[in-house]
């Protein structure tokens, strides 16, 4: 049994070594970056509590949202901040193991919480007399949980289960720790048998999520294309969300096939900026995207900006 326990206490995590001669210039960019994605997504979150008429299932998915990139960035900014000040990367091997469960977790939680507005704006659009009903508050906070909670249990499975390997080696080349590079450690290949069977599994369950995105909308443009009524609502509620999918599925699958088919011939301060790509564009574009394109959020805000000014 103690053969299955890892001896290694520490990770050393070797993405920044090229970036020495630009520390502080990350160091301020990347700071400045972490700021305007706390202002943005706290503004979004604040308005949607504070105002009641914000109330309403989808304005709560978008403040579900904006949490969940708190949270997932809250897993990264705050050490990489400290890793570009500091001489040497290091990371302790249960803190790795958190920092792989945030930022998965984070992702899968994305992924989700779309499903869900893509069910939302289905039922709104295509069902609009059951809506209130359909969407009622038990329900949607159901949806919400399963948002967060499946992904935060689906990961953490898989994290168990590579806290249980021995691993031969203690160099990490991210920036940031990864479930999938820990495993690639293990001394003997054998024992991950269960780590990728679980990791292919939980890969198909998103995928499906992904599917009935892609489902949903396609039924939605078919049944908004005979009325201009609904052709307003879709293009008012409906294409901030395919805006926030097709940024989520952009930076993940550049990242999948950077590592896949480009990882030796790139340099690493491209691959570092692939890597972190969907803790960066979704996190700041996110809030903008439904603060300007939702009409009662972006009056929200303006009402509130304006009393300030004077």
């Amino acid at each position: 049994m103690m053969n299955n326990v890892s001896q290694i206490t520490m990770f050393f995590l070797s993405g920044l070594n090229e970036t020495n001669n630009h520390r502080f210039t990350l160091f301020f960019l990347t700071l400045l970056c972490y700021c305007v994605i706390l202002l943005l997504n706290i503004s979004v979150i604040v308005t949607i509590i504070m105002d009641k008429n914000l109330h309403e299932p989808m304005y709560i998915l978008v403040c579900t949202f904006c949490m969940n990139a708190l949270y997932g960035t809250t897993g990264f900014y705050p050490k990489f901040l400290w890793d570009l000040l500091s001489p040497v990367h290091v990371m302790s091997y249960s803190g790795c193991l958190v920092q792989a469960q945030v930022i998965i977790s984070f992702a899968f939680s994305d992924l989700s919480i779309l499903s869900v507005m893509a069910y939302d704006r289905y039922v709104a659009i295509c069902r609009p007399l059951e809506y209130h009903s359909v969407m009622a508050k038990q329900k949607l906070t159901a949806l919400v949980c399963f948002s967060w909670m499946t992904p935060f249990c689906m990961v953490g499975i898989n994290v168990f289960l590579t806290s249980r390997l021995k691993l031969c080696s203690p160099y990490i080349s991210r920036l940031f720790c990864m479930n999938w590079m820990i495993v690639k450690l293990a001394c003997f290949p054998a024992e991950t048998a269960v780590n990728n069977i679980v990791t292919y599994i939980t890969i198909i369950f998103y995928l499906f999520h992904g599917i009935f995105i892609v489902l949903s909308y396609m039924y939605l443009i078919k049944t908004c294309a005979h009325s201009i009524e609904n052709q307003a609502k879709f293009m008012q509620t409906c294409v901030p969300h395919l805006t926030s999918l097709l940024i989520f599925l952009v930076t993940i699958l550049s990242d999948v096939i950077i590592m896949r088919y480009g990882s030796k011939d790139l340099p690493q301060a491209f691959k570092n900026f692939v890597a972190i790509e969907i803790l960066v564009i979704p996190p700041l574009m996110n809030p903008l995207i439904y603060g300007f394109k939702l009409t009662k959020i972006r009056n929200r805000i303006l009402v509130v900006l304006t009393l300030k000014n004077q």
